[in-house]
């Protein structure tokens, strides 16, 4: 069956999916993935009609909005000229494409080497560490995810690693500064920073320095719940990677291309890394791109030697295109700009009244158009609405609270006991404030299952 429009209509859309999409994440008996539509700006319509703000830049990675002008065009302007090149050639967009991304990283990050996504950057940036240095082990920190590939899915933190961790890939599992949730008895940021650069510091001791190729961290900790590093932490761990010769790699997946307020997150602590992993925001995913910006150290490496590694897909000119549209469309509409004064003037003091009335808010955490709020069952003790990688009746606090949010029309980003306040860099105020409006009458819901409500 076909709609109105001439594209298949929903039964037949939902049926296809049904018989034929193995989604991620998923038990596939156990999912009703909605059936959508289209998307415009920071909003996108399912196939019954209903409007949703997207609260969660479907992954967070939409950071233009749905649909922006600029970046259809240019795609179908490449479409015309040059659907698809191999990565050996030299090309326009492709070549233009690094350079805008090597104007924006910090530091002498000012070789790109493109990839289809994240996962394939955390990948490569992991193998160019290791050749590098000539050493094995990589260590991470629990609270952390770095992608679905064989090396990045060891290299997260959190529950998704468990059912692929081989234990044998060479990676250190370590904590990571989160003051709320302290593993280091801290009272303050200060102890908390201190005694996480001990900690990681110690870690690195007892493995032995000359055995560890490479410390990877995201910047601001994403999925794991917009974990911001106390001030100092960050330039704590570039002296001690310094000190032990160890590269320091950043991963802004997530947080890069304006997420922050900035054009990426290290700007934010004035720290330069080794190795830059990004994707996502670069071109809000219109077509999948990913990279690693490398340092010139680094780089040099490989002028007289093959880098041992490629994809058949390395910076493709569709993918490249949309990502100069994008970096120009950014630039010239302020959109970096825009994402600092919603997450200043909105988001920020909007999250904090909030958090004021609703007893199920433990923290708010965040800048930009990038916040989470942790939920908790106790404001005391902390306790989490849920419990850790809660799932099916255990779970059903948060699953209520998200049905609330989709109900009044607003799309959240939900992972464990937080929910993310992750929209478009490009949303307006008035967006913003619509989408708080019904946040907070969602918590209501969430409200119902804490110690104060008498559950």
């Amino acid at each position: 069956m076909t709609s109105e429009s001439g594209r298949p209509d929903k039964a037949t859309v939902k049926a296809a999916d049904r018989a034929h999409v193995f989604h991620s994440w998923s038990a596939q008996g156990q999912i009703d993935p909605l059936a959508v539509d289209r998307g415009e700006g920071s909003h996108f319509w399912d196939m019954d009609g209903n409007r949703y703000l997207d609260f969660s830049s479907q992954l967070v990675n939409t950071n233009i909005g749905h649909q922006h002008p600029k970046v259809v065009a240019a795609i179908q302007e490449q479409a015309g000229r040059m659907c698809t090149m191999a990565p050996g050639f030299a090309i326009d967009v492709r070549s233009e494409a690094a350079r805008l991304i090597a104007e924006r990283t910090p530091g002498d990050l000012n070789r790109i080497f493109f990839t289809n996504g994240g996962a394939e950057a955390v990948e490569n940036a992991v193998r160019m560490a290791r050749l590098h240095t000539g050493r094995a082990k990589v260590l991470s920190t629990y609270r952390s995810y770095h992608g679905a590939t064989s090396q990045a899915i060891n290299l997260t933190g959190d529950p998704r690693r468990w059912a692929s961790d081989t234990a044998s890939s060479g990676v250190v599992h370590f904590f990571g500064p989160h003051l709320y949730r302290s593993h280091f008895y801290a009272e303050t940021e200060e102890q908390e920073c201190q005694r996480a650069l001990a900690h990681l510091e110690e870690t690195i001791v007892y493995e032995g320095p000359g055995t560890v190729a490479a410390v990877i961290l995201e910047t601001i900790v994403g999925t794991a719940g917009v974990l911001m590093p106390p001030a100092g932490y960050l330039a704590g761990v570039r002296e001690i990677c310094d000190r032990h010769g160890v590269v320091f790699i950043l991963d802004e997946v997530m947080a890069g291309f304006g997420r922050t307020g900035t054009w990426f997150a290290a700007d934010l602590y004035d720290v330069t890394p080794d190795l830059l992993t990004f994707a996502k925001g670069v071109n809000s995913g219109y077509v999948p791109l990913g990279g690693v910006a490398i340092s010139e150290a680094i780089a040099a490496q490989f002028e007289q030697r093959p880098y041992p590694g490629g994809l058949t897909y390395s910076g493709h000119p569709l993918a490249c295109a949309s990502a100069v549209a994008t970096l120009n469309a950014m630039a010239e509409e302020d959109i970096v700009g825009n994402a600092q004064r919603i997450g200043e003037r909105v988001l920020g003091p909007g999250l904090r009244q909030i958090a004021e009335r609703h007893p199920s808010v433990g923290e708010v955490r965040g800048v930009g158009v990038f916040w989470a709020l942790d939920l908790v069952r106790s404001r005391e003790t902390r306790e989490p609405l849920v419990p850790y990688n809660a799932s099916g009746d255990a779970n059903q606090p948060m699953a209520e609270f998200a049905n609330a949010c989709k109900q009044a029309g607003l799309w959240p980003f939900v992972n464990m006991n937080r929910t993310h306040v992750v929209p478009p860099c490009t949303i307006t105020e008035t967006e913003a404030k619509d989408g708080l409006a019904i946040l907070d009458g969602a918590l209501s819901v969430a409200d119902r299952h804490t110690v104060a409500a008498g559950s």
